[in-house]
């Protein structure tokens, strides 16, 4: 392989390449199948094909072990020039449809590469001969259609990996398998947190303990804002036609949107929630005095997501947005955004994340002239610079309105999640002409930013589910402490202890169960309650509790009063245990 070439680059000839191998793997395997296309994506590859026969997992095993037989037959791969017209008369008498369709939309000379008895079309490039490929793993199925279109034929698509060493797929594939244990699907279900129901498909359900969950998380944002200086708002879910075509929505983002029809006249289910906070601003005269005005909204919304892209809680179509819009002067615009900045810094630190971020610009669907876009990402690079935080430029990945800054958090497997969000928009206030009164008395125009913090709410839990495997800090757990009698001659005195910690506002349970002592806390620990108190004779002669912790074990006998003192102090400043 080229050794002037990165490393990634390297990695994605590598896994093209593989691609290609699987394809014909699966030819040799069952001829009369339609090939249709094998792209590289992070971390791997796949390719879609159309045939009768439905693949199961033994099936990936057989294509594996006909892959190995194409690697060791060190077949060249060899690339051509040739007419569109040449290419079209190849694959015809392949009888190869798609490739046929792709053809239709390209110039009149193409690239193929051949490898033994297998040809296909491509940009390339590839390695040089198929035993180039040593390190590779074919992972799932899954069904997709052709083109993304839901109209068009579904196929079967085989997900597969690659590496240039050994080690480094070893290492992929157990950081697969960690990642599939803290599953937020899996846990949710054995937490008794959320589910979704055949009902409601991307609506989900918050049981009692996922409430737990959520209003902590919650309380902790509305505290955390209170003492920034922001003001909380609510506004309707349904708001007319008329509010969304202001906006910018109607034009931009009307095929995600739900519609419903009140007194003759169109609403819309809002997919954002910034258009209300724009009236919430228009209604009244604002001075200059006033500003900056900081509302924040934890906001209900839909948005129409396909079936085939639904995800636990991580891809949903209702989820609750914990936005803010900040209204001010332009000469404020640098401390308001350093100061949104800092605000991400320290939630994200008060979970244990770390974060890299990025810098995303003019898309293709802006609305607003090239001067205001360029102002607006100005003012963004500025304030990145004045923290000295290292980003990434994401072109063309903006807002409609406006340019934005994206936090990635890392979780404990090194994957990250675009969570926080600060957008700064000059072409909302211009749309709603929100205005001030200046200090000559004039009317002046309003800057605004949008900005998020955990994103969804719904998938910020997801994140913090898979980040910590279901064993949430004390504060955040929905059961703190589990109170195990060791026999039901201690069962009184365990409601006792119980009593005691519910009156100070720990959440704790009794298991008043007929079972083993070793089963009870080990079903506890499979709970990831953070504490255990075994009480028996010992404890009720002295007024204390035996303590376990499901990481660090037993921490031996306290009285219940220093027990108490000791969780207190560890919910109050939110330890991350």
């Amino acid at each position: 392989m080229n050794e002037n070439i990165d490393m990634v680059e390297q990695e994605e000839i590598l896994r093209h390449t593989t691609a290609h191998i699987m394809a014909q793997a699966v030819l040799r395997l069952w001829p009369e199948t339609k090939i249709a296309i094998g792209p590289v994506i992070k971390n791997g590859f796949y390719y879609d094909f159309d045939l009768e026969h439905r693949f199961t997992p033994d099936d990936l095993e057989k294509i594996e072990a006909e892959m190995k037989k194409i690697v060791a037959e060190d077949l060249p791969i060899v690339r051509e020039e040739i007419s569109n017209a040449d290419a079209v008369a190849l694959f015809r008498a392949q009888n190869q449809g798609y490739k046929l369709e792709l053809l239709e939309g390209l110039d009149e000379g193409v690239s193929i590469y051949r490898q033994g008895e297998f040809v296909d079309l491509c940009r390339g490039p590839h390695l040089d001969r198929t035993s180039q490929v040593k390190h590779f793993k074919l992972q799932s199925i899954a069904g997709a259609y052709w083109r993304g279109d839901s109209k068009r034929q579904m196929l079967q698509r085989i997900y597969g990996t690659a590496f240039l060493k050994k080690k480094d797929l070893e290492e992929h594939l157990h950081r697969l398998e960690e990642a599939a244990k803290r599953d937020h699907r899996v846990i949710g279900r054995q937490l008794d947190l959320f589910s979704i129901q055949d009902e409601g498909p991307g609506f989900p359900f918050f049981h009692p303990k996922g409430m737990v969950l959520r209003n902590l998380l919650e309380e902790y944002w509305r505290e955390e804002h209170r003492k920034r200086g922001y003001v909380e708002i609510k506004t309707p879910i349904i708001l007319h036609e008329d509010l969304w075509h202001r906006s910018g929505h109607w034009d931009n983002y009307k095929d995600n949107m739900y519609f419903s029809t009140i007194d003759e006249q169109t609403f819309a289910i809002k997919p954002m929630n910034c258009p209300g906070s724009m009236l919430m601003y228009k209604r009244k005269l604002h001075s200059y005095r006033d500003l900056p005005i900081r509302m924040a909204e934890m906001g209900l919304v839909h948005r129409h997501e396909l079936s085939g892209t639904l995800h636990g809680l991580m891809r949903v179509r209702a989820f609750t947005q914990d936005d803010a819009h900040i209204f001010m002067l332009p000469s404020q615009i640098q401390e308001e955004i350093i100061g949104v900045i800092d605000f991400v810094d320290y939630v994200y630190k008060a979970f244990g994340f770390k974060y890299h971020v990025e810098l995303s610009t003019k898309p293709e669907n802006a609305i607003g002239d090239d001067e205001m876009w360029e102002q607006a990402t100005e003012a963004l690079r500025q304030a990145l610079e004045r923290k000295n935080l290292d980003y990434v430029v994401n072109e063309g990945d903006g807002a409609f309105y406006g340019p934005k800054i994206d936090f990635h958090l890392e979780d404990n497997l090194g994957r990250t999640w675009q969570c926080a969000t600060i957008q700064l928009d000059f072409a909302m206030p211009e749309r709603f002409d929100l205005t001030y009164i200046d200090e000559d008395n004039e009317r002046k125009r309003p800057v605004m930013l949008h900005r998020v913090i955990y994103g969804a709410l719904e998938r910020f839990i997801a994140i913090l589910v898979e980040h910590t495997a279901g064993a949430f800090p004390t504060w955040l757990a929905p059961v703190q402490v589990q109170v195990i009698p060791v026999g039901d001659d201690y069962l009184a005195y365990a409601q006792e202890v119980a009593d005691t910690l519910f009156a100070a506002g720990v959440r704790v349970e009794v298991d008043r169960r007929d079972e083993k002592l070793g089963k009870k806390i080990r079903e506890a620990q499979l709970q990831q309650i953070p504490y255990m108190l075994i009480v028996g004779k010992k404890e009720q002669e002295s007024g204390q509790v035996s303590i376990r912790h499901r990481r660090e074990g037993d921490l031996g006998a306290l009285t219940v009063q220093d027990f108490l003192d000791r969780i207190q102090q560890e919910i109050a400043e939110k330890k991350n245990n």
